[in-house]
């Protein structure tokens, strides 16, 4: 099973995402800060790991809250995925764009008006965190 980690960085009714760019998946989609666990590495520091390659920010691994768990059927290879979404309590530095070459600008939305052109996965657990939500699935058969 693939481990995604998303940082959902949401203030004041807003979550910042990035338009992805130059990659295998969702390319020109918006999309949570986000990557995958690597192995021998804990699900806490693949956050951290994440959150400092990609918006050159610092968090503590203590830090790091469990918002929102998705297990989430991939329509496009029939994968099973855990998707795990964390907020940070706090973090350090300044959030930008450390990868230009695979983000093509990263902005804040409203959480009641994504774009149109989001990760529908994405979209669909932000929604699930904006109620208190702490478990989905997505892709499975009903």
């Amino acid at each position: 099973m693939v481990v995604g980690v998303h940082l959902a960085l949401v203030d004041d009714g807003t979550v910042l995402l990035g338009r992805r760019r130059n990659t295998r998946y969702a390319a020109g989609l918006w999309h949570l800060p986000a990557g995958h666990m690597e192995q021998g590495e804990p699900i806490t520091r693949s956050m951290t790991r994440e959150a400092e390659e990609e918006l050159g920010i610092t968090i503590a691994e203590e830090d790091l809250e469990l918002v929102h768990t998705l297990h989430h059927l991939d329509a496009d290879d029939g994968r099973s995925r855990l998707q795990l979404f964390f907020h940070p309590v706090r973090y350090e530095g300044r959030v930008r764009n450390a990868e230009p070459h695979k983000c093509e600008e990263l902005r804040r939305w409203p959480l009641g008006r994504l774009p149109d052109d989001i990760v529908p996965y994405t979209a669909h657990a932000l929604a699930e965190i904006a109620c208190g939500s702490w478990l989905s699935t997505v892709g499975w058969p009903a």
